[in-house]
């Protein structure tokens, strides 16, 4: 099934671009990009892999990226400002987006999903099983935190990476998500700097929108700390994280792990803030696994009845 698109999804009514694979009688994965991502962001050949272990895949493009809603007419972003504590620029919050998350899961007529955020779309799925528990059947949580500034911190280096002029074309966007993606990739799983490229380029294409990438920005930053509400919630949780992560410190993850009760924590030696291509097939493993025991399942003799979570290991 190609790409499709829901209309008037969720309170803002925004149009949300998706992509929906394997067998729709299996568990749902929704797979939430991270910022600027696009749901292309999620390789194909993970997205197979995920399938391949009896999972349904939707992946989609967040509000502000690729072929969803864009908010061109929102207050200019001042992301240097939000760093300050000054978010009166945000256009919408975390909330907004965890709304659309849900929005999406009614217009495919889903009563519930398992959720499986990276990076901000961590973020976003952490605070969609806060604020909608009752639709998110499990919650993973990859290379991300709670949003204590105090853990989860970029690298420095990592950071230099985003410096520099904005691109002006296509060639200089590609040579600039080639040189963060380098940055970014662990030294355990080095960048493949051609498949990065091609990546890019195909993003590029479907859409650029770098003032919508900061207003993502700004909305996370607008949110703020989320620990105290991990710590009431009451979701199946995985968490995942990079041991050498740059963009987001491992402590970000093992904060997470900390704060929802009864989180399962799984660190990746040497990964660091991507999904190299030689850990899909482990990573899909654990997603799968994990989504499978935490599928409802009907009480042996009543088939019909209410289903009740299964234990996670």
């Amino acid at each position: 099934m190609g790409e499709e698109r829901a209309v008037d999804v969720g309170p803002a009514g925004i149009e949300v671009a998706y992509e929906r694979l394997g067998d729709p009688q299996a568990p749902p994965v929704l797979l939430i990009a991270g910022i600027g991502a696009q749901l292309t962001g999620w390789p194909d050949g993970f997205c197979a892999e995920l399938v391949g272990r009896g999972v349904q895949v939707i992946r989609f493009d967040n509000r502000d990226t690729g072929l969803s809603t864009h908010f061109p007419e929102a207050p200019a972003p001042d992301f240097l400002a939000a760093l300050t504590g000054d978010t009166s620029s945000a256009a919408y919050s975390l909330s907004d987006m965890a709304a659309d998350t849900v929005g999406l899961l009614d217009a495919l007529g889903l009563d519930g999903a398992h959720l499986v955020g990276a990076s901000l779309g961590g973020a976003i799925a952490q605070t969609a099983a806060i604020e909608h528990p009752g639709r998110v059947r499990s919650l993973t949580s990859l290379m991300s935190t709670t949003g204590d500034p105090s853990v989860g911190r970029a690298r420095p280096d990592a950071l230099l990476a985003f410096r520099g002029p904005s691109p002006r074309d296509r060639a200089e966007a590609v040579e600039r998500t080639v040189r963060i993606g380098r940055a970014l990739d662990g030294p355990g799983f080095p960048c493949d700097e051609a498949a990065a490229a091609d990546r890019a380029g195909r993003a590029y294409d479907r859409c650029y929108d770098p003032v919508g990438i900061t207003r993502q920005a700004v909305a996370s930053l607008a949110t703020g700390d989320r620990t105290e509400r991990l710590r009431r919630l009451e979701v199946p949780t995985l968490v995942m994280h990079g041991s050498e992560d740059p963009m987001c410190e491992v402590s970000g993850g093992r904060a997470t792990a900390e704060a929802v009760p009864g989180a399962e924590l799984v660190v990746i030696d040497g990964m660091g803030h991507s999904l190299p291509e030689v850990l899909w097939a482990r990573l899909a493993t654990l997603i799968a696994d994990f989504v499978h025991r935490a599928e409802p399942t009907p009480s042996p003799g009543t088939a019909d009845a209410p289903p009740e979570m299964t234990a996670r290991a």
